[in-house]
């Protein structure tokens, strides 16, 4: 039987502030501040983003995990319209009144073992499930599926019988970092988020609480771009990322001797993106395009506004994409400015369906 593990987020935060980290770690400070300046110029954008990020994460967290809805019964379900009809809306419910009580009360929420449970608890407050608010009764294992379908074993978590107590002492090892003052939050945040994913204390729902409990860390610690850009959206888009990072951070896990460094990198890139797409958007919402020098300020139609989404990016966008993007724009003017496009030649369209994308004409 191996000790149980112990953990001091003090002493291995100094461990990572390589050069890579530490300019990651700038660049996002700087980006935190020009966002509260724009927050506090553009309160209204706010609103908008708010809405568009919190169906996102609500939709791309549970997708991760394989648990899906139409895009219809996702938006109802968001904006509390219908009553789950099965599972997979039942485990999407709960993870819509997590995410709205971490967003609303981040402040007097401290992560403790206890307020842990209460947010697994209500993550399946829709299911018929047992377990939900309780840490697993069982041994489980990480298992890691390639592209034939073939799966193994990534990861061997702790012994349920050791689980209550390796919560406590990552929740203990958080609150003394924080508390110290001199180590940077987001490191700490990094480094718990990685321990909660390798204790995986639940039977069921350790990948969603994981990115929960980063959103809660990061809102409690002043970083709030998570409210106005799904970090979860981003993880999903980037996922085979996601999972090389956490893999390459979890060996040696067992003895202490794990590299927190490919986990953390990976997260303060994902933040320092989210900082940067909140920049990109509020920049599109106000007509300005700020990749060219002289125009910023300068308002522009809707349907040019689309149009240069096209100038300033060589991947397909669908509609959802452009939507999300541009989140005052309507559907209807998506289309009509699509189809005027398609019309000009200056967008081709791609797929069919649920598929459909529109690249630029090169």
């Amino acid at each position: 039987m191996t000790t149980m593990r112990t953990f001091d987020y003090i002493a291995s935060a100094a461990d990572l502030l390589t050069p890579r980290t530490t300019s990651l770690l700038t660049a996002i400070h700087e980006e935190r501040g020009r966002q509260s300046v724009q927050a506090s110029i553009r309160p209204d954008i706010l609103t908008t983003l708010t809405a568009v990020a919190r169906v996102q994460s609500i939709d791309t967290s549970n997708r991760i995990e394989g648990i899906s809805t139409s895009d219809k019964r996702l938006h109802a379900l968001v904006a509390e319209k219908v009553a789950p009809r099965n599972r997979a809306e039942e485990e999407i419910a709960g993870y819509r009144d997590v995410l709205a009580v971490i967003h609303e009360s981040h402040d007097y929420i401290p992560p403790t073992p206890g307020v842990i449970l209460q947010l697994h608890r209500d993550l399946f407050r829709h299911t018929p499930l047992a377990f939900g608010g309780r840490f697993k009764d069982t041994d489980n294992v990480i298992i890691e599926r390639d592209a034939t379908g073939e799966s193994r074993v990534r990861f061997a978590p702790p012994s349920a019988l050791s689980t209550p107590e390796l919560v406590g002492r990552i929740c203990d090892a958080y609150a003394e970092a924080i508390r110290d003052g001199h180590t940077d939050p987001l490191l700490v945040t990094a480094m718990f988020t990685l321990d909660f994913t390798c204790i995986h204390p639940f039977n069921d729902g350790n990948g969603r609480m994981s990115r929960l409990l980063t959103l809660l860390l990061l809102y409690r610690n002043g970083y709030e771009v998570g409210k106005y850009i799904s970090l979860e959206h981003l993880i999903e888009s980037g996922k085979e990322t996601y999972y090389e990072a956490l893999a390459a951070s979890t060996t040696g896990w067992d003895d202490g001797a794990n590299d927190y460094a490919p986990f953390t990198n990976y997260l303060l890139g994902v933040i320092l993106a989210a900082y940067r797409e909140f920049d990109a958007r509020v920049s599109a919402i106000e007509g300005e395009n700020p990749s060219r020098g002289g125009t910023a300020g300068r308002k522009t139609t809707k349907a040019r506004r689309i149009a240069i989404l096209f100038d300033e990016t060589l991947s397909p966008l669908s509609k959802a994409d452009i939507l999300a993007k541009l989140p005052d724009v309507s559907a209807v003017t998506v289309e009509r400015a699509l189809r005027a496009l398609q019309d000009d030649g200056v967008i081709v369209k791609i797929g069919a369906g649920r598929a459909t994308r529109y690249v630029r004409r090169r």
